[in-house]
C-alpha cells in the first residue's frame, strides 16, 4: 500500500488553492464548534443568575452560529473545487501515461478495465482531499473537548479518554477491513466493464447471431460477486458504526453521572455541567469520522489499481532527427510476442507485402516496424537510426499507419485526416490549434494544412465522397455517416498525410471495392513510390503488385522474394486460399 498511499498524498497536494480554503474553513468551523458550548454555558449561567451580561452572551452565540454556517457553506464549495482539481490532475497524468505506453497496455489491461481505472477509480481518489482535511479537522473538537473538560474537572477527562481509545481502535480496524473489501469490489467493477466493452464492440455480431440474452448473462457474470462485496462493505460499515456509536451515549451517561455528583457537591455550576455534556459529545465526535475513513479506504484501494497504470513506463523517445534517406527499414534479431528471430532489410522506396495465415504475426510485424510496439530483443532501424533514438516528432512525421478498422479522431473530417501532421503557425483570427471559425460556426483548416489534407484524400480516393458531405471537409465526424470502405479511405488519407518516408498498411484496403482498391494500388506504385510501403494483406492481387513479399509462418520469416517466385510453392498458394475461405 505504500505506493498507493504516496499516490493519494500526491493527489491531495494537487488540490490547489481551494484545498487551503477548505483547511481554513474546517479549522475555523471546528473552533466555532468548540466555542459554542462555552458560550451557551456562560449564557445559561448569566440567565440563571441576575441576567447581567446575558445580552452580550446571546450576541456571542449568534456570532458563533453565523461563523459555523459560513464555514460550512464555503467548505462545501472548496471541497468540490479541490476535489475536481485533484481528479483532473490525476486523470490527466494517467491518460498521458496510458497513451504514452501505447497499444501494449491493452495486452495487460482490457479496455473496459482501463476505463474503470481512469474514470471511477480516479474519481474516488479525487475525493480524498475533502475526506482528509474534513476528517482531520475532527481532531480539533476532540482535542479541544479533552482540554476543556480538563479545565472544568479532570475526572471528566479520564472518562472521555477511555472512550476515545475505544473509538480509535474501531476506526483503525474499519480502515483495514474496508480497504480490502473495496479492492475486491473495484476489481469486480472492472471485470463487468471489460466484458461490457467487449460486448459493445461486437454488438452487430451479437444481434445477428441472436445471442443477446447469452451475452447479457456473460457480461453480468460478476454481478453476484459485486453484490457480495457491497454487502460485506455495508456490514463492515454498520458494525463499525454501531461500535463507535455505542460509545457516545455511554460517555454522556458517565459524564452526566460524575458531573451530577460534582454539581451536588458544589464543585460545578449548572452552566459548567451543561458545557461538560456538550464537550463530551464534541470529543466523542471522532466517531463521526467513520464516513471519511470509509472514503479513504476506497481511495486507497483505488490508488492501488491506478498506481499499476502510473507505474508502467511510458515509451521513451530519443532526440535524434532522421537523416536524409530513402526509407530503408531494417529488423535485426527481432523477438516480440509471437515474432521470433526476424531479420529483414527492406530497401527504401520498395513496396513490400506481408502475407501469412491468421496468427502468423503479420500485424505484430507492422506494429514493430513503426514502433507501435517495442521488441523484447533486437533492434529496428530506419535509414540507419534505431527507432528508440528518434525523437517523437521525427518518428511520427516519418511513419504513417493505416489500419483495417481505423478510428477517426477530430472534430471534422479534415481534422481526422490531418491528425498527427505538422500544424502551421497561427495566423490572425485562428484559434489556439491554428483553426479558424467561419461565420456559420464551421471549423476551417489552415491553408497549408488544407492542401496536405486534400492531396492525401485524393491519393486515397476519398476526395469525391468527402466533397459530397453536407459541409465537405468541414463536416463534423458525428454528422458524416460512412461505410466501412469510406472509413478505410479516410484512414489511408491520414497515413498518406503523415508518413513522409514509411507507410505501413495493416490490411488497410480489405473493405474497399475492387475498383477503388486498384486505384489506391496505382497511387501506391505511382505518386507515393518514393516512400517505403509495408503492406499487410490477404489478397493475391496486392501481393502480386508488390516489389517483394515477406511470407510469415508461426512468427518466423519462412521466405522472402517475388510473388511470382513464391507462387510455385503450394504452401504459399494455400495461404491465400485459407484467407479466401
Amino acid at each position: 500500500m505504500r505506493a498507493a498511499d504516496r499516490l493519494v498524498a500526491e493527489t491531495v497536494r494537487r488540490g490547489g488553492p481551494w484545498l487551503a480554503v477548505l483547511a481554513v474553513t474546517s479549522v475555523l468551523g471546528a473552533f466555532a464548534q468548540l466555542a459554542l458550548p462555552l458560550v451557551l454555558g456562560r449564557t445559561v449561567d448569566a440567565l440563571v443568575a441576575d441576567g447581567t451580561g446575558a445580552a452580550t452572551w446571546l450576541g456571542a452565540c449568534a456570532g458563533v452560529v453565523i461563523l459555523t454556517v459560513a464555514c460550512d457553506t464555503l467548505g462545501v464549495w472548496a471541497s468540490g473545487s479541490s476535489g475536481a482539481r485533484s481528479s483532473a490532475w490525476l486523470r490527466e497524468r494517467v491518460v498521458r501515461g496510458v497513451l504514452g505506453i501505447g497499444p501494449a497496455i491493452t495486452r495487460r489491461f482490457p479496455e473496459g478495465e482501463l476505463v474503470t481505472r481512469m474514470g471511477l477509480n480516479t474519481e474516488e481518489i479525487g475525493r480524498v482531499p475533502e475526506s482528509l482535511v474534513t476528517g482531520a479537522a475532527l481532531v480539533i473538537p476532540t482535542a479541544g473537548g479533552v482540554v476543556a473538560l480538563t479545565l472544568i474537572d479532570p475526572l471528566l477527562t479520564a472518562t472521555l479518554v477511555v472512550g476515545l481509545v475505544l473509538i480509535a481502535f474501531v476506526l483503525r480496524s474499519f480502515l483495514t477491513v474496508s480497504t480490502a473489501i473495496a479492492s475486491d469490489y473495484q476489481a469486480a467493477q472492472g471485470d463487468i466493464a471489460a466484458r461490457l466493452v467487449d460486448a459493445l464492440a461486437g454488438a452487430r455480431t451479437i444481434a445477428a447471431a441472436g445471442t443477446a440474452d447469452r451475452e447479457r448473462a456473460r457480461v453480468l457474470t460478476a454481478l453476484p460477486l459485486l453484490r457480495r462485496h457491497a454487502m460485506a462493505m455495508w456490514r463492515a460499515n454498520a458494525r463499525a458504526g454501531v461500535q463507535a456509536g455505542a460509545v457516545v451515549p455511554l460517555l454522556e451517561v458517565a459524564v452526566l453521572g460524575v458531573g451530577g455528583l460534582r454539581l451536588a457537591a458544589g464543585d460545578l455550576t449548572a452552566g459548567e455541567l451543561y458545557a461538560a455534556a456538550r464537550y463530551v459529545v464534541l470529543g466523542a465526535g471522532l466517531g463521526s469520522a467513520l464516513g471519511y475513513v470509509g472514503r479513504l479506504a476506497r481511495a486507497r484501494a483505488a490508488a492501488t489499481r491506478v498506481d499499476e497504470l502510473v507505474a508502467e513506463s511510458p515509451r521513451a523517445y530519443g532526440t535524434r532527427p532522421l537523416p536524409p534517406g530513402p526509407g530503408t527499414l531494417e529488423l535485426r534479431g527481432v523477438d516480440a510476442g509471437g515474432l521470433r528471430e526476424v531479420d529483414l532489410v527492406i530497401p527504401g522506396g520498395q513496396a513490400v507485402a506481408v502475407v501469412g495465415r491468421s496468427g502468423a504475426g503479420k500485424s505484430l510485424l507492422a506494429a514493430v516496424a513503426g514502433r507501435l510496439v517495442d521488441p523484447r530483443h533486437g533492434t529496428v532501424h530506419l535509414d540507419g537510426v534505431p527507432l528508440p533514438e528518434l525523437s517523437r516528432e521525427a518518428l511520427r512525421r516519418a511513419v504513417g499507419y493505416a489500419f483495417e478498422r481505423p478510428v477517426l479522431l477530430g472534430d471534422t473530417v479534415a481534422a481526422a485526416i490531418a491528425l498527427g501532421t505538422d500544424t502551421p503557425a497561427r495566423t490572425p483570427g485562428t484559434g489556439r490549434h491554428g483553426r479558424r471559425r467561419t461565420g456559420d460556426g464551421r471549423v476551417e483548416q489552415p491553408g497549408a494544412n488544407r492542401e496536405v489534407v486534400r492531396a492525401a484524400a485524393r491519393a486515397a480516393r476519398a476526395d469525391t465522397f468527402v466533397r459530397r458531405l453536407p459541409l465537405g471537409y468541414d463536416t463534423p465526424l458525428r454528422e458524416a455517416p460512412m461505410s466501412g470502405g469510406e472509413r478505410q479511405r479516410l484512414g489511408l488519407a491520414r497515413a498518406f498525410a503523415q508518413g513522409r518516408r514509411l507507410l505501413i498498411l495493416d490490411d488497410a484496403t480489405s473493405s474497399l471495392d475492387t475498383v477503388t482498391e486498384h486505384q489506391v494500388a496505382r497511387t501506391l506504385s505511382g505518386e507515393l513510390r518514393d516512400r517505403t510501403r509495408l503492406i499487410v494483406t490477404h489478397r493475391v492481387a496486392t501481393a502480386a503488385a508488390a516489389d517483394r513479399v515477406i511470407w510469415l509462418d508461426d512468427g518466423r520469416v519462412r521466405a522472402c522474394g517475388s510473388h511470382h517466385a513464391l507462387w510455385a510453392d503450394p504452401a504459399y498458394r494455400a495461404v491465400f486460399q485459407a484467407g479466401a475461405s
